[in-house]
């Protein structure tokens, strides 16, 4: 009966219930959708930085990052890949050899890191080979293929099948040049990754450096489980206590803080709109106790207790929160669920974008776990507001409530 009676209340001031149900429902809206939004955005970067560019766990030398030096390699490193490969939670292992190399075309040349890989082996542990909308993954060209990225061949000004000259130091400290044919051009939506990072055929690269096939300086491993990444990193490293193994969090700090503190930034955003909210929600119900003190005073008056004019009075802004948050939700739901399929298109931002490493096409993503908590801060904060006027409504003595003239 209670609950029946607030309800009547809310709406007895249909324009000003009205209003205030308007403005948590924009502001729940506003909010759910832009959490939805940044859950997606953040989820693709993730996506393209673990699955493109870095897998999920990589060994080196442990002062191999230092001068990135081609002495500096894995010892046994082609018996360690083959250990790690028949662990039970690895999806893939691709063994690597990396060289930091001048790279020219005919108009100009800039600094780069040349990676030897065995093509068949890299798919196992990125999705690099379905980034190649321009040419083929290593395939058209018969002598020394090189995968370039977009950004790199724009800065080259070459093409598919364009002569590339690779200028670095061999194993022997000579300085040694040979000439690569581009076979493809790959793109990520990663202007640095592009322009930085270039993929030639491990044998090519052996050869041209003088190094012993089998030698690598990078083992890149892909899980079968990303939740336990973790406990296999450690389980990885246990074994192999003389290398540096890294998972993807450590190799890339800012890709492990965006995942770590997305949620965080989320929830914020949210509680700052709520916070904004409650003080109109308190408004409100204060005007409509201050409105009613006769009624109020009527009511004690004939025996209704204090705490059923308290619950009466909470009800009533709870309700009222919970229906502008319901449809600001369900608005801000049927929105994301409109566009996650085609996407938002932010074209127009492509080219700053991408040059941090963010797609210009966003699709938002719904987590059902995000909603609910979204939902339960609606209730809490409807909950909070409420108790300031309730409180007000109770210090009014009934005797003198009724003499009020409103």
């Amino acid at each position: 009966m209670i609950t029946s009676i607030a309800w009547k209340n809310i709406w007895r001031n249909r324009v000003r219930s009205g209003v205030i149900i308007a403005a948590i429902t924009i502001g729940m809206f506003a909010g759910v959708f832009t959490s939805t939004f940044y859950k997606g955005w953040i989820n693709q970067r993730l996506e393209a930085g673990v699955e493109t560019e870095v897998s999920h766990i990589q060994v080196h030398h442990p002062d191999f990052s230092e001068n990135f030096e081609l002495k500096k390699f894995i010892p046994e490193s082609a018996k360690m890949a083959d250990e790690i490969a028949k662990m039970d939670f690895v999806n893939g292992v691709s063994p690597r050899m990396v060289v930091q190399a001048m790279i020219a075309s005919s108009e100009t040349g800039t600094g780069v890191k040349i990676l030897g890989v065995d093509p068949e082996k890299e798919k196992t542990v990125t999705n690099l080979f379905t980034k190649v909308p321009e040419g083929r993954y290593f395939e058209g060209v018969k002598r020394n293929p090189i995968l370039i990225g977009k950004k790199l061949a724009e800065k080259l000004k070459v093409k598919l099948h364009s002569k590339l000259v690779i200028t670095l130091q061999d194993i022997k400290g000579h300085l040694t040049s040979e000439a690569f044919r581009v076979c493809g051009i790959y793109n990520v939506g990663n202007g640095m990754f592009e322009e930085m990072n270039v993929f030639v055929v491990k044998s090519d690269l052996a050869r041209f450096v003088q190094l012993d096939e089998g030698i690598s300086h990078e083992i890149v491993v892909h899980l079968k489980d990303h939740d336990q990444l973790a406990q296999n990193t450690k389980n990885i490293a246990g074994k192999y206590k003389e290398s540096l193994v890294q998972s993807w969090k450590q190799m890339t700090p800012e890709l492990g803080l965006l995942n770590e503190y997305g949620n965080i930034y989320i929830y914020f955003f949210i509680i700052i709109i709520l916070l904004s909210l409650g003080f109109g929600i308190v408004n409100t119900m204060l005007m409509a106790v201050m409105e009613r003190v006769k009624e109020i005073g009527m009511l004690m008056a004939i025996g209704m207790s204090k705490f059923r004019v308290f619950w009466m009075l909470m009800l009533e802004t709870v309700l009222l929160t919970l229906t502008g948050g319901f449809l600001g939700i369900l608005l801000g739901v049927a929105v994301t669920l409109a566009t996650m399929k085609s996407g938002i298109d932010l074209s127009f931002y492509a080219k700053g974008l991408e040059d941090m490493g963010y797609s210009s096409l966003v699709f938002p993503v719904v987590e059902s776990g995000m909603i609910v908590i979204i939902g339960i801060m609606v209730l809490i904060t409807g909950i909070v507001a409420a108790i300031y006027p309730a409180r007000k409504a109770l210090k009014y003595k009934p005797a003198e409530a009724i003499r009020i003239d409103m």
